[in-house]
């Protein structure tokens, strides 16, 4: 019978899908990045359910946590001009929604 990971191996699965996701998010992939983000959600889920760590594992966790941080800080930066850019598209059809509502409300 296969043992459950330990604490470290789960902030190892963690750090993994969050260098998967920078470079989905370098390769403008957004559709996969919000798919792993929704695994990497999970498995920070999963961390809260387990146990401490050794000072061993606290060492090696800080370095995880470290590229995490990272990697997150990196994708937050890819993301920035892509929501910016999003958010003016809204803003776009809100004002041709505005317009469009204004001239058939004007029609007898």
């Amino acid at each position: 019978m296969k043992a459950p990971p330990s604490t470290l191996q789960h902030y190892e699965t963690i750090a993994g899908l969050s260098r998967q996701m920078l470079a989905k998010a370098q390769a403008q992939q957004w559709d996969d990045v919000v798919v792993l983000g929704a695994q990497y959600h999970d498995a920070v889920e999963r961390l809260r359910a387990i146990g401490t760590l050794s000072d061993e594992d606290r060492n090696a966790r800080r370095r995880l946590l470290t590229q995490i941080l990272t990697d997150d800080a990196c994708i937050r930066n890819l993301a920035a001009p892509e929501l910016h850019r999003l958010s003016h598209l809204l803003g776009m059809i809100k004002r041709q929604q505005t317009v469009l509502q204004a001239y058939s409300s004007s029609e007898p």
